[in-house]
């Protein structure tokens, strides 16, 4: 048996479900979203008036086949040590490792689910190998032509050292 294919119009149904909120929760800090069913003699909420938040009712419900699964189709399965797998179907079942385990026992527990054959949900990030040292390789010098040489020593011949130069910023004609 393979995992239980979620067909598209549960997925929709559940996209197009309300976040249901505790009456006036948006309104007052101290009161937390959390769904509370409104009791009060004129509440607009429970009297469903429109532009109010709609209530919990038994049509939004997912079916019962439907009902608590991984969106991969796997039943979730919170796993807090190895042990914990022994019972588990790897074709039904899919292992989630609780957030408290440590990276020690996590390793172990995913060894333990390979072995099994399960599916981790959230496997273990493990440490990337450090990278090595790339040389950097310059390019190969191109001979130049010999025009271009000729015309570089012309430069520099023409060019005038500081030392060279007289007082007067003059160039004194013998030494250039």
């Amino acid at each position: 048996m393979t995992p239980i294919k979620i067909p598209k119009w549960v997925r929709l149904m559940k996209l197009k479900r309300p976040e249901f909120v505790r009456q006036e929760s948006w309104r007052y800090v101290r009161l937390k979203p959390n769904w509370r069913r409104p009791r009060g003699k004129d509440s607009k909420m429970r009297l469903q008036r429109s532009g109010w938040p709609p209530l919990v009712k038994i049509g939004y419900r997912t079916p019962k086949k439907y009902r608590g699964l991984h969106p991969s189709g796997y039943k979730e399965v919170l796993v807090y040590r190895p042990e914990d797998l022994l019972g588990l179907d790897p074709e039904t079942h899919a292992v989630r490792i609780a957030g408290s385990v440590g990276m020690r026992k996590r390793m172990k527990i995913v060894e333990e689910a390979e072995k099994l054959g399960l599916k981790i949900l959230n496997p273990p990030i493990e440490a990337k190998p450090v990278e090595e040292e790339v040389e950097v390789v310059e390019p190969e010098e191109v001979e130049k032509p010999e025009e271009l040489e000729e015309e570089e020593k012309v430069e520099e011949v023409e060019a005038v050292k500081p030392e060279e130069m007289g007082e007067g910023g003059e160039v004194d004609a013998g030494e250039a």
